[in-house]
């Protein structure tokens, strides 16, 4: 082998060692944008879950409280029959009997100071389902993007191998389509609907 020969083989040496070192900081910043991505990703389902139990309680109690006001109700109805057939002495009793119960029913519906009446119970659960839903979109988006940064590192992996450089750059792309459903995530979840 000749020096004009080693010369040029030092040469693609030094070359391929330059294009490794960028497709090593590809892989890098890949991994890095996949670690926040999943981070993102897991906190958008705790919240989503979080957000799932926290509704069906609301509607649990929602229930349980329409149960108790038709409960309520009912015996209301059924004081007013008796009022009708009570006599002269026992109907001033059973009309405080009837106010008491129609009192506790219109509490059992809205109770604005504690927030424990149907009517705050089902907007509270509605919220609920709002940022559950929100939170799943966001998980959804963060999903996306964990799945594009992750082929990306398997291309660029595959370039080193390969030298097939344009793995690099489809990975690259698949850099800039993570990120992008990354800030969907993070600030239009709903904007693509990924259900």
């Amino acid at each position: 082998m000749g020096a004009h020969e080693s010369m040029e083989h030092a040469e693609h040496a030094e070359h391929a060692s330059g294009s490794n070192k960028k497709i090593a900081l590809l892989i890098a910043v890949l991994a890095l944008f996949l670690a926040i991505s999943e981070t993102l990703g897991k906190g958008a389902q705790t919240e989503s879950i979080s957000k799932n139990v926290e509704a069906a309680n609301l509607w649990a109690f929602f229930q349980a409280k329409s149960i108790r006001r038709t409960v309520v109700v009912t015996a209301a109805e059924q004081g007013k029959l008796t009022l009708a057939a009570a006599d002269e002495a026992q109907k001033p009793a059973v009309q405080k009997q009837i106010d008491d119960w129609t009192k506790t029913a219109q509490r059992y519906r809205s109770e604005p100071e504690t927030g424990e009446g149907t009517e705050q119970l089902a907007d509270k659960a509605k919220q609920a389902e709002h940022a559950r839903d929100e939170a799943t979109a966001k998980y959804h988006h963060f999903e996306l993007a964990s799945a594009a940064f992750q082929i990306g590192i398997v291309l660029a992996s595959a370039t080193i191998i390969t030298g097939m450089i344009a793995l690099a750059y489809v990975g690259g792309a698949l850099t800039i389509a993570g990120l992008f459903m990354t800030a969907l995530g993070l600030w239009w979840p709903h904007l693509l609907h990924l259900h």
